[in-house]
């Protein structure tokens, strides 16, 4: 069947599918169908209990909820100290990477035995980057990245379906050693055959960082500054775990549930973050961005700012879809702590690189969009600034091409997965199988001759 003939049969049989699967939404109220598995307030179904993380975005006060200030906690400690703790000191993902697989934080000899382990594992197989990565490449690094993924299991060489926690722990510390291989390779791969740009692959370094080998197998030259480097590694930190009831780490859970193998998992995982509902979101920012700046005459105007602002609201400009992307989230809502904590980094980061004014320009949209949003809806609760409103603006200092945005993030949400596929394994042996209530009408069935 010829394309065009493909696509019609495909356009016509459309309203046939709308037809029989539209439910009337007055069901969801009757039968307390929470879509979304959220109620109108944003509180979540609650499916399961988990000691890896946690996230605050109110407390009880004289038996009322009150919103306040959002917080992340990793295995009992705040993300906020951490990071600051290591920041600009010293590079932190290895570090709370052994604290989200193992529970405690490590000493310094803990810490070297496991960034000798996770150096042994950080190679590809033979041959895996031209026979695997390099054919078939795609713009799409999240599909290549899957892709990859699945295609390891053929080259584990120990049995695959072991689901016993040393052998699953080994295939986790090994994607988390592979998975910045996977993004930068499958990068210039498609920069190469797709974009006809030059073609280099450069080895990681064991002696160095995850966040200073990403930066290292990106560039031409191998060379990034100290600062570079430790701001996309505190970005990596922020973005490696965030409960368990986000997206991609409720898919982990459920195929672990399943007793599939880790590639399957991570492969389902990758293929629920890469949603621009989840981990493609910072990309919709940066869209959103270079039309502000094309409809603002200063970055400075702060009045047409505000005009243009309300514009987007409205839905009168950008996509017409009234959202200001990087503004609100489905948990916080006076502030995302990752989203306080990051910003330091990134005004640090934007007076290297000589671009204050740009800075500023987010920092206005950081104050002035939640007044704006708060004239024009109705809220249930605040809106501020998320990690994603930033990340955008620093993965494009460093020079990091949009296609990586969100391999990125699964290179550091890759450990939070490992530690709760893990844990799910450990703690519960039932599949998860959430419940739907039917509404389908029987019918007497006809036999073709009748129809």
């Amino acid at each position: 069947m010829k394309k065009k003939d493909m696509l019609a049969y495909m356009q016509n049989s459309e309203g046939k599918c709308r037809a029989v699967d539209a439910v009337d939404e007055k069901l969801y109220d009757e039968f307390g169908v929470k879509r979304g598995l959220r109620d109108i307030n944003g509180h979540g179904v609650l499916t399961g209990v988990t000691n890896i993380s946690k996230i605050v975005s109110s407390k009880m006060v004289d038996g009322k909820e009150v919103h306040c200030d959002g917080e992340l906690w990793y295995r009992g400690y705040n993300v906020v100290d951490m990071i600051k703790d290591f920041g600009f000191k010293r590079f932190g993902f290895e570090e709370v990477a052994y604290l989200l697989l193992f529970g405690e934080l490590p000493t310094a000899e803990e810490l070297k035995e496991f960034r000798k382990v996770l150096g042994s594992l950080n190679h590809l197989p033979t041959n895996f980057t031209r026979d695997v990565i390099m054919k078939a490449p795609s713009r799409d690094i999240m599909n290549s990245m899957t892709k990859s993924v699945l295609t390891l299991a053929s080259y584990d060489d120990w049995d695959v379906s072991d689901l016993s926690i040393p052998n699953v722990l080994r295939q986790s510390m090994s994607l988390i050693s592979e998975f910045p291989m996977l993004a930068a390779y499958g990068y210039c791969a498609y920069n190469h055959y797709e974009k006809d740009d030059s073609m280099y692959i450069h080895r990681p370094d064991i002696s160095l960082s995850t966040a200073e080998n990403m930066l290292r197998m990106l560039r031409p030259d191998k060379k990034y500054t100290e600062i570079e480097a430790q701001v996309l590694d505190a970005a990596l930190v922020l973005h490696m775990e965030h409960g368990g009831g986000n997206n991609s780490t409720f898919t982990t859970r459920v195929v672990s549930s399943a007793g599939s193998d880790t590639y399957s998992v991570i492969a389902a995982a990758l293929s629920s973050l890469k949603g621009p509902k989840h981990g493609g979101a910072n990309i919709k920012v940066m869209q959103m961005m270079d039309d502000i700046r094309a409809h603002i005459p200063s970055y400075k105007d702060t009045d047409a700012l505000r005009d243009y602002l309300a514009k987007i609201v409205d839905k009168q400009a950008f996509d017409n879809r009234g959202l200001i992307y990087g503004m609100g989230h489905a948990i916080y809502s006076v502030s995302d702590p990752r989203a306080r904590v990051f910003k330091r980094f990134v005004e640090r980061l934007a007076v290297e690189k000589n671009m204050e004014d740009e800075y500023e320009l987010y920092s206005n949209i950081e104050k002035i969009a939640p007044e704006v949003i708060a004239e024009k809806r109705r809220i249930y609760k605040g809106v501020s600034a998320n990690v994603d409103f930033y990340s955008g603006f620093v993965y494009s200092m460093l020079g990091i091409p949009t296609e990586l945005y969100t391999p990125l993030f699964a290179v550091a949400r890759i450990v939070g997965w490992s530690a709760h596929r893990i844990e799910e394994l450990i703690n519960v042996d039932k599949i998860i199988r959430p419940a739907y209530m039917s509404v389908m009408k029987e019918r007497e069935y006809k036999p073709l001759e009748d129809r």
